[in-house]
């Protein structure tokens, strides 16, 4: 970058051209800007030494676009500015040539106006855009306008101002090109335009990296067929994916494997496309630009069952898998893969992504494992389906006894997404019934069978550890279903639930309440064994089965002998010692968690020891319930693990 104080003299003066990037904002000042720099002119005019005037900065980058002798620059900032002086000049020049000095008028347009050997597009200094192109060359040709164009409105401004009074018109060329001051910022190849825009223009309206990449492939592109290339393949993109039109770039860079940060898009596609066909690029951009759109807007998909696939994908928030999902589009399109493999490679998406959300995996390595997934599964010698789903299985791709345990234990419901795709679990176990004539998905909403405030009725029902059972079983898989009469059932006893609204819901799966007498601990455990099968069923594992995982023994009469928890093994002797340790090591290793699992199981730990049956003193002071039964002290640790976003692999019991 080359920063310097200058005079506007030496910026026009010579064969230049200043191009405004085609399609940006059009000329936009108005008479309060015209009127603040019309007397910041007039107070230089009326000083008997004018003074220097900083009029501000004017940020252009070289392009390399069209050599054939017009030195051209691409305007980063300044735009405004530098149109408005356009605009007073070619005043001037007609006010010279009106007042007979012709002399005057010849020079301001042969040195400040135009390129006067230059032919054609390259005669003119500066091109604003192409809305403002036309309107702007007639005034450097002294043409009559009769429009009303905000370029014309500037030009009557200033004429106004200069007719009012008998200025020295000489005076005022000079004092335009010789004591106004810009810093006038012309930047290197390597530097970043984007920022630099930022940073001087942090009220203005900011440039987007698709904006740069546009302005990028155009300078590319002869000046003569930059409209048309616009229309035929920027444009269209521009229209179809709006403000996604950047993330889409990104993620085609993205789509061999490469990362790219979202600040960093612009230089990325630079360095790819410096030594390439600027057309034969855009034109692979415009290609995908369609797949994307189907990507984000499944509605633009034909086929329904591609549609349908592609709307469940969106639910499960699986952005980071469309730059992978590009190349599979691809292939698809050119018959590489038929519609069946197509759905298969969606479902195979949707299973790996159901699967550990279940298991409470984090989400933060997506990021890298779907870009490289296409070109690593196409070195693979299988077809590109079996090759995927071997990747992805090494890519802590749960077996099917985490996934049970989890669907067991885990807290399904929650706010945000995970409302989202617990609702997609549900309706995905609702679909598996094939009912003939399919409810609609979109006015139901999740209920919980077991209220999530209880009522006296409730706590009666559920009996002497209603508290236990409540923490532990209400946000499960087994206690919740789907209903369009969420508000009406509330708290409700279950006999109400039931007789009014679930035995008569249209719902498949709530037929399974019409036998039921009772809503308890047991027949909540009950469903949700039921419904882990059938999860198990509708995401089957597409790996290795071979496995052993001791979380998923049944704890009932065992006896635990090791527990290994955050990297540390401890020996022990009965579940209370396993809850005991548990507790302690979190205590130890994430302090700041304790009191958030006070908050969420109050009924298990607390700092009050009479609230409680039979406890242990734990580390820190306080207290926790061990007169709990083996399954229970089991599927509370678990539900801790969980709520504290480890894996299964962060604790395992031995027995």
């Amino acid at each position: 970058m080359k920063a310097s104080e200058t005079q506007i003299q030496p910026i026009l003066e010579g064969t230049k051209q200043y191009i405004v990037p085609l399609f940006q904002r059009s000329y936009s000042w108005q008479e309060t800007e015209w009127e603040v720099l019309w007397d910041d002119i007039i107070e230089l005019y009326e000083m008997e030494i004018p003074r220097t005037h900083f009029l501000g900065s004017i940020v252009t980058m070289p392009t390399t676009s069209v050599p054939e002798g017009v030195a051209k620059y691409l305007i980063i900032d300044g735009q405004q500015r530098l149109t408005t002086i356009f605009i007073i000049l070619s005043l001037l020049r007609n006010k010279s040539l009106q007042g007979g000095n012709e002399h005057l008028a010849e020079e301001i347009k042969n040195t400040l106006l135009t390129n006067p050997y230059q032919q054609g597009i390259d005669y003119f200094k500066f091109l604003p855009t192409n809305v403002d192109r036309k309107i702007f060359q007639r005034l450097i040709n002294n043409e009559t306008i009769n429009d009303s164009h905000n370029i014309f409105e500037a030009y009557k401004f200033f004429k106004k101002k200069l007719d009012d009074e008998n200025f020295d018109i000489k005076k005022i060329k000079d004092l335009i090109i010789c004591n106004l001051i810009v810093v006038s910022i012309v930047l290197d190849r390597d530097d970043n335009p984007h920022l630099v825009f930022e940073s001087l223009n942090a009220k203005g309206r900011s440039l987007t990296q698709a904006d740069l990449i546009r302005n990028y492939f155009l300078m590319k592109i002869h000046i003569n067929k930059q409209e048309e290339i616009y229309s035929n393949y920027w444009e269209p993109m521009q229209d179809s994916l709006g403000e996604n039109l950047t993330e889409f770039i990104r993620h085609y860079l993205m789509k061999d494997g490469k990362q790219v940060k979202q600040s960093e898009v612009y230089f990325s596609l630079k360095g790819e496309v410096e030594n390439k066909e600027p057309l034969e690029y855009l034109n692979n951009l415009l290609i995908y630009s369609k797949y994307y759109k189907k990507l984000i807007d499944p509605e633009h998909e034909n086929d329904p069952e591609i549609k349908r696939m592609l709307k469940r994908l969106n639910r499960l928030e699986v952005t980071t898998a469309y730059p992978f999902l590009l190349n599979i589009f691809r292939e698809y399109e050119e018959h590489s893969i038929t519609k069946e493999k197509l759905i298969e490679i969606l479902k195979t998406l949707e299973n790996f992504i159901i699967r550990r959300f279940v298991c409470n995996i984090p989400t933060n390595q997506l990021n890298k494992i779907f870009p490289p997934l296409y070109s690593q599964a196409k070195k693979l010698h299988c077809d590109l389906l079996s090759n995927i789903k071997q990747i992805l299985q090494g890519k802590d791709y749960p077996k099917d006894v985490e996934f049970k345990a989890k669907l067991i234990n885990t807290r399904l419901y929650g706010s945000g997404d995970r409302q989202v795709k617990t609702k997609l679990i549900l309706e995905s176990i609702e679909e598996s019934f094939h009912h003939k004539e399919q409810v609609s998905f979109d006015d139901l909403s999740i209920e919980h069978i077991m209220p999530q405030t209880l009522s006296e009725w409730w706590q009666n029902h559920l009996g002497e550890d209603w508290e236990i059972t409540h923490e532990l079983l209400v946000d499960t898989i087994g206690n919740l279903t789907l209903t369009a009469y969420n508000s009406e059932l509330s708290n409700k006893n279950f006999e109400v639930k039931k007789q009014q609204y679930l035995i008569n819901s249209h719902i498949e799966m709530n037929k399974y309440f019409i036998d039921k007498i009772s809503w308890k601990k047991e027949d909540i455990e009950t469903r949700t064994q039921q419904l882990a099968e059938t999860c198990i069923t509708i995401w089957p594992y597409f790996g290795d089965k071979n496995v052993t995982d001791y979380n998923n023994k049944d704890t009932t009469g065992t006896k635990p002998q090791k527990l290994y928890i955050l990297g540390q093994i401890f020996d022990v002797q009965s579940w209370r010692d396993v809850m005991e340790k548990t507790l302690n090591c979190i205590i130890e290793l994430k302090p700041e968690k304790f009191e958030e699992i006070i908050h969420q199981f109050p009924r298990f730990v607390g700092r009050d020891e009479k609230k409680f049956r039979a406890v242990r003193k734990l580390s820190n002071g306080a207290f926790v319930e061990v007169n709990l039964s083996a399954k229970d002290i089991h599927r509370f640790c678990l539900t801790l693990i969980e709520t504290l976003e480890l894996t299964l692999e962060d604790w395992k019991v031995e027995f």
